[in-house]
């Protein structure tokens, strides 16, 4: 079992639950297969954040130079939000401020 996010436009909107990612279907790789079937852009997602950085979340961005999956921004009380490229998480400039949504 495996999850995919499908994305249109750069940004996912909608996970499912598909099968292995070692399978094919009809020759095809799942994400190309789950892709042509949808008609849109298909990548594997991970629980455990070990490919693409993160867990897709619907209205996540998909930055296809990095294969990453981004978190909307959110708001940092008076401070500005930095994407942290070796995570691919928002992080608040003033370590005193939490993130909140």
């Amino acid at each position: 079992m495996a999850h995919y996010a499908f994305i249109t436009d750069g940004i996912v909107t909608e996970v499912i639950t598909g099968i292995d990612e070692t399978e094919n279907i009809e020759g095809l790789d799942t994400e190309t297969w789950y892709g042509n079937f949808r008609n849109q852009t298909c990548k594997r997602t991970s629980y455990n954040n070990k490919i693409r950085y993160n867990y897709a979340g619907i209205g996540f961005t998909y930055d296809a130079v990095n294969d990453a999956f981004i978190a909307p921004k959110l708001t940092c009380g008076h401070s500005a939000l930095t994407l942290n490229t070796a995570t691919y998480r928002w992080e608040c400039d003033k370590a005193e401020h939490e993130i909140v949504p």
